[in-house]
């Protein structure tokens, strides 16, 4: 457990206050591995058993309420913060603060940096709490450092499927502090700025520019063949914080305005394997997880596509005003 604080200590006290007899473990992938010694070490120190959930979990808009409502008390919910939803189950969020050291990485940056004066700070939950420490650092380096905010994201927090807390944010550059390409590829085509992504946990420093013509080009040729297309699947998520299906009724009259036809399609997990009885149509359109489309799509038999996408396709956005889709939060996506 040395790479994240688990905080068993506040878990154990959390479960012993509400004396909880059933407790729900969820954790993102990366944290499944500990998910048995958590469990042991919580029923060692409390008087409630623990049940693991073992689907995959993407983001606090995954949380497995709805599933373990009726037999579990408590739902200890690991990797995220909490999102403005209605949880059908009491749910305590622990972020998982990343314990590993970002100083070495970040001296490291500085020659990336040398160019730049004023720099925008990003990050997820995993180093929120090494903000100040990562601010104070390069601001000793001579660097001014703003941090934006909203209401669907902590300071200096972006999500996969939101970067509302960068809207506006006057910067020369982006410094992305976490693993993976996908949350700098959003800083990068939201902000049409430079982004450095800094990996602590591989020790990698990557300029997001060649990775993003990269992913453009592969979305150019989904829209591109998508073009073809008559017939529509538009993919809903049962899951709560991705359900738009409003978005989606919206989108089926667009097309059907086209003259095409479109079938609405419900998923929980989405996957390659679930849309295989449903090849008769010629492509979809994903209102769930911006991720689906971006990440996986070449695993899909038929072009998957964004909301923003098939405008594209539909000629109602050009392509020079390319963007990622955006799950917001506030805004409810019911009939």
């Amino acid at each position: 457990m040395s790479l994240y604080n688990m905080d068993l200590e506040k878990v154990i006290s959390k479960i012993n206050s509400r004396d909880a007899k059933t407790v729900g473990l969820q954790f993102p992938e990366g944290l499944k591995m500990q998910a048995t010694q958590i469990a042991k070490l919580i029923e060692a120190n409390t008087e409630a058993t623990v049940i693991i959930s073992a689907d995959p979990c993407f983001g606090a808009c995954d949380v497995t309420d709805s599933k373990m409502k009726g037999f579990v008390d408590l739902i200890i919910h690991y990797g995220h913060t909490p999102l403005p939803l209605k949880y059908e189950v009491p749910v305590y969020f622990v972020e998982a603060y990343s314990n590993i050291d970002i100083k070495p990485i970040l001296k490291a940056s500085l020659e990336k940096l040398k160019d730049y004066t004023k720099i925008g700070l990003v990050t997820t939950t995993q180093h929120l709490n090494r903000l100040n420490e990562i601010k104070d650092f390069l601001e000793d380096n001579g660097k001014e450092v703003v941090l934006g905010s909203s209401k669907n994201t902590r300071k200096g927090q972006v999500l996969g499927c939101n970067f509302s807390s960068i809207k506006g944010l006057d910067a020369e550059v982006y410094l992305f502090i976490g693993s993976g390409s996908f949350h700098p590829l959003g800083i990068h085509l939201f902000t049409k700025e430079k982004v450095l992504a800094v990996d602590p946990y591989n020790n990698e420093i990557r300029e997001m520019d060649e990775f993003a013509d990269k992913i453009l080009r592969i979305r150019f040729a989904r829209i591109t063949k998508a073009k073809s297309a008559k017939k529509w699947g538009i993919i809903v998520s049962s899951k709560e914080g991705q359900y738009r299906m409003k978005l989606a009724m919206d989108i089926k009259k667009q097309i059907e305005d086209e003259k095409m036809e479109a079938y609405i399609l419900v998923l929980d997990n989405i996957n390659p394997d679930a849309l295989l009885p449903y090849l008769d149509l010629d492509a979809f359109v994903v209102t769930a997880c911006p991720r689906i489309a971006i990440d996986d799509s070449q695993m899909y038999k038929k072009p998957l596509i964004t909301p923003q996408e098939l405008e594209i396709v539909l000629n109602k956005r050009k392509w020079e005003d390319y963007q990622l889709d955006e799950i917001l939060f506030h805004e409810r996506y019911s009939n």
